[in-house]
């Protein structure tokens, strides 16, 4: 293969491009199909106001008519002036509304590069390696390599492409399942170990634990999702060398709180609430370096308040870094 070849297919690696340029796959499917689901939604309430509105606006101009012909000033200022501060308020909220819509949009615009970058690179990647392999006579010990690289790009595109499958069914997931006694320490170490063979990595160079013995009446594919995803971001976001401590107590009021300490810069306390809302990619150096779509923490807030508990987070105290804290009901082991 010639350089110029390589040059052109790393280039496409490295550089993200616009969603039209990429051929439809069912990951881009299925982003599409979530972002229609999520602005249908969000323009049901604006909808709906604005015909409430009109309504009123009608109802303000007959009454006014058939008040003033009967002579009733009084009467027709009071009502006129009730129904038209009904209609700033109305106003009001659309306007709040429209900015919110507009701020969605971006949002979903950012989310449609970032999976483009996600479904592109691996593919161009994998182009690359297969093109090699084909034309030219390597090493056993470079195509061992090569087939090692490849596995990983299929495994980041299958992470990928369950991501947007699991918020497209974040409704119903779980419901096919009965609930069942889950013993929580053996569940968030297999979560840590998915993700740190996911990344070629020992569990014990990344994590450390400091877990009470605990049980949680749930089901079990709920709290995997919420777990991975939340190891998954605290990997991402942690130091050149992430180290992570998970922390579980129990509480005497009849709840588990886990808590996932990262090593990174931390999370600006004013978008703090932001993190969780779906699409949302922060604006910072490092997030812009990072890789990801903006679902994950959607998807443990979702899910955890599914599941009656609440989700924070907060800076270390004791070193920099982030705390990501998931409140759940549950209790200790026995």
């Amino acid at each position: 293969m010639s350089s110029s070849r390589h040059q052109q297919l790393d280039e496409e690696a490295k550089n993200p491009v616009s969603a039209s340029e990429v051929p439809p796959r069912s990951g881009s499917r299925s982003a599409q199909q979530l972002m229609r689901k999520v602005r249908r939604g969000r323009l049901r309430l604006p909808i709906t106001l604005s015909v409430v509105l009109m309504v009123l606006n009608v109802a303000l101009m007959v009454f006014w008519i058939i008040l003033a012909a009967q002579i009733y000033w009084w009467t027709a200022l009071a009502f006129g002036t009730v129904v038209f501060v009904l209609i700033l308020v109305g106003l009001s909220l659309y306007l709040v509304l429209t900015i919110k819509e507009v701020r969605l949009s971006q949002r979903q615009s950012d989310f449609i590069d970032s999976v483009t970058h996600e479904l592109k690179t691996p593919i161009a990647t994998l182009r690359l390696y297969l093109e090699t392999l084909q034309m030219r006579t390597l090493a056993e010990e470079q195509r061992s390599e090569f087939y090692a690289t490849m596995k990983i790009e299929l495994e980041r595109l299958d992470h990928l492409i369950s991501q947007l499958l699991e918020v497209k069914r974040l409704d119903a997931l779980g419901m096919e399942s009965d609930p069942e006694d889950i013993l929580l320490e053996p569940l968030i170490r297999h979560c840590a170990r998915v993700e740190c063979t996911r990344r070629q990595v020992e569990v014990e160079q990344i994590f450390e634990f400091d877990i009470e013995p605990a049980v949680l009446h749930t089901r079990r594919i709920l709290l995997e999702m919420i777990f991975r995803n939340v190891i998954d971001n605290a990997i991402k976001y942690g130091g050149a060398e992430p180290r992570i401590l998970i922390q579980v107590r129990v509480s005497k009021a009849g709840r588990v709180i886990t808590r996932v300490m990262d090593n990174g810069e931390g999370v600006d306390p004013e978008i703090r609430k932001d993190i969780f809302k779906i699409f949302y990619r922060g604006e910072s150096e490092l997030e812009r370096r990072k890789t990801g779509t903006g679902l994950g923490l959607y998807i443990v807030r979702t899910l955890v308040h599914l599941l009656g508990g609440k989700v924070t987070v907060h800076d270390r105290l004791d070193q920099p870094g982030s705390v990501f804290a998931i409140d759940l009901p549950g209790r200790a082991e026995t």
